[in-house]
């Protein structure tokens, strides 16, 4: 099995395991994918930080000329630091710091989009004491059942996330009158993994709604974001809707709007230039089951268990005559959660065996953990037929450096 003209061996070999492997041909194919489909809009594609955050893929978007989808300080120093313009970049989220809106406006970023009046006001307040004007967003929660999983569902009108529509355009007549507020644009964010352009759609023609009743009022917001969440293949069962019908949904909609518009992908961007290497370390055949017993665990990969998620596994090195069996796919994490699949049809494998966990590219390392007192794994960048580390393994000495033992109490 290769990634672009590179042997997936030959990185286990060099980088060990678990492994995380990314193909810079597939994040590029999937950005241009994305302009195509919306050439006629001219979009703001702002690539969302958390589903893969290493300075190697950061700076890759950047030099394509995306922005960027931040919601933390921490993923705006990233992006600054791979090089990506805070001009170009949106920071969303429900609880920002102070010191986070602080850095945020010296920083000079696009937009916030913001999520409740006290946040609001918070960001008034930074703005006036720092002589700025704070450019914002309201995320407005248009209550859309985006029919995804209800942890990665956001746009409905019990989520923590975004300000119930029916009060949205009262908060723009308090934020129009703030000192320290400039009313930039509309924002909505309805979920991840969404199959349906119709979810979509419904959400978009919400925001063209409000968008005319802002402009009665004589606001009149220049940025249109709605948000990411376009589904990706993770299996067979996965039937994504194709890119070019959501951008044609969203043209027609936003016609005479005279709006910029702003999307925010990031698994659409991410999820499939990756996979996760893995070595099998033990056949175990219980009672009932047949475990494969892997080097990664859910500190590496937590989505199975935490979502139930599905991702494809196959032998790095495969054979046309394998036999294939029911078997789990464990790690060697302490928890019955640790699996990485149950009661797959898998070929059979022997110890030391190399597998592929697919579409790992997104939401995988970034939600990775020292559980166990395990190291993260390394990352590795491909590019044509060579490779490089871009984020090492962790040592052991990484994973307790600030650590003390407490020995100073006195009495």
């Amino acid at each position: 099995m290769f990634l672009e003209q590179v042997r997936l061996g030959a990185v286990a070999e060099s980088c060990g395991t678990p492994c995380y492997v990314y193909s810079t041909a597939a994040f590029e194919e999937a950005h241009k994918a994305y302009k195509s489909a919306f050439s006629n809009l001219n979009p703001t594609i702002c690539y969302s930080v958390k589903a893969n955050s290493n300075l190697s893929v950061l700076s890759l978007f950047a030099k394509l000329g995306a922005g960027f989808d931040i919601v933390s300080g921490g993923e705006l120093e990233r992006v600054e630091r791979a090089g990506g313009d805070p001009g170009k970049t949106v920071f969303s989220g429900v609880g920002k710091s102070a010191d986070e809106i602080d850095l945020a406006l010296k920083k000079g970023i696009l937009f916030f989009n913001v999520e409740s009046y006290q946040e609001l006001e918070t960001i008034d307040a930074a703005a006036i004491r720092l002589g700025k004007k704070a450019p914002v967003s309201l995320r407005v929660n248009p209550d859309i059942d985006s029919k995804t999983h209800p942890y990665i569902s956001t746009g409905f009108r019990k989520s923590k996330f975004g300000i119930d529509i029916r009060e949205a355009a009262a908060m723009y007549e308090k934020a129009s009158a703030m000192d320290g507020i400039e009313i930039t644009g509309i924002d909505a964010h309805i979920g991840s993994q969404i199959f349906e352009v119709s979810s979509f759609e419904d959400s978009v023609k919400k925001l063209v709604g409000l968008l005319g009743d802002l402009r009665a009022k004589g606001i009149n917001p220049q940025y249109l974001d709605i948000g990411g969440g376009l589904g990706v293949r993770y299996g067979e069962d996965d039937n994504p809707s194709p890119l070019a019908d959501f951008a044609a949904s969203v043209e027609r909609i936003m016609e005479g709007t005279d709006c910029s518009l702003v999307l925010e992908p990031g698994r659409s961007l991410a999820a499939n230039a990756g996979v996760l290497l893995t070595r099998t370390r033990y056949i175990k055949r219980g009672s009932e089951k047949k475990f494969v017993v892997v080097d990664a665990a859910l500190n590496d990969l937590v989505r199975p268990a935490f979502y139930g998620s599905h991702h494809e596994i196959a032998p790095v090195r495969q054979s046309d005559g394998s036999k294939m069996e029911t078997a789990d796919i464990v790690g060697p994490v302490c928890e019955s959660g640790d699996f990485l699949a149950t009661d797959r049809e898998f070929p059979q494998v022997e110890t030391g065996d190399l597998l592929a966990v697919m579409s790992a590219g997104a939401y995988c390392f970034t939600m990775s953990s020292n559980y166990n007192t395990r190291p993260r794994a390394a990352e590795v960048l491909v590019r044509g037929s060579e490779f490089r580390v871009i984020r090492r393994r962790e040592s052991f000495e990484d994973m307790i450096r600030g650590e003390t033992i407490a020995e100073d109490f006195g009495g």
